[in-house]
């Protein structure tokens, strides 16, 4: 999602919990400073949405109690002070945080779908926020204009790994792996046309 605006009141935590279960805009709330969220792109949908559904198939399989959460979902993070955020994509495994049904705590997964207007903020402040959940161990970077996936993993101090077309992606905190095409599908843009056209593919990833 895109920070469009700052609103200069500053709030408190409590404030901002229950203004947000009013308000028809989402908004994100860093140290007292609430910021509003733009919508986004369909490229940016179907990359979360795909995402969502492969983690959530995945996990069903494999009978697994952690469970997946798309952008309607904060992610409360409170290493010096609040902050609450949405991510695109999380997943939690944690059956006691039940703290609210309106945010998590303890998310080990943590996706976002990048923009030219976002990009700077999540892979710099928005990351080092993440960084400071204490149990998220991957945080997933995908790009939207072209196919590029970057993962960061806390069992590798947080270096990143980058997947590209072609590539598959074994997200270690939940045991998935999708390839970068799966992510992918739907997509609109110059790399998945080529690749699908080289690989003579629909977008369903069907030969043809």
């Amino acid at each position: 999602m895109l920070l469009v605006k700052k609103i200069e009141t500053k709030l408190s935590e409590s404030e901002y919990l229950e203004g947000e279960l009013n308000s028809d805009i989402k908004h994100e709330y860093i140290d007292g400073i609430v910021y509003a969220m733009a919508g986004a792109s369909k490229n940016h949908n179907r990359i979360a949405k795909n995402i969502s559904r492969e983690f959530d198939n995945a996990l069903i399989n494999k009978g697994s109690s952690c469970e997946t959460f798309l952008s309607d979902m904060k992610v409360k993070e409170s290493e010096k002070q609040t902050k609450y955020l949405y991510p695109d994509v999380l997943v939690t495994c944690d059956s006691e945080d039940n703290e609210s049904e309106y945010y998590v705590n303890s998310s080990l997964i943590i996706v976002e779908v990048l923009s030219e207007s976002t990009r700077k903020y999540d892979l710099t402040t928005k990351k080092l926020y993440y960084f400071n959940i204490p149990v998220l161990q991957e945080y997933v970077v995908i790009e939207q204009d072209f196919c590029q996936v970057e993962v960061f993993r806390k069992n590798d101090d947080w270096r990143s790994t980058v997947y590209f077309l072609g590539d598959e992606i074994t997200f270690e905190s939940i045991d998935v792996t999708l390839s970068v095409e799966t992510i992918y599908r739907y997509v609109d843009n110059k790399n998945m046309a080529e690749f699908l056209t080289e690989n003579k593919k629909d977008n369903d990833g069907v030969l043809i």
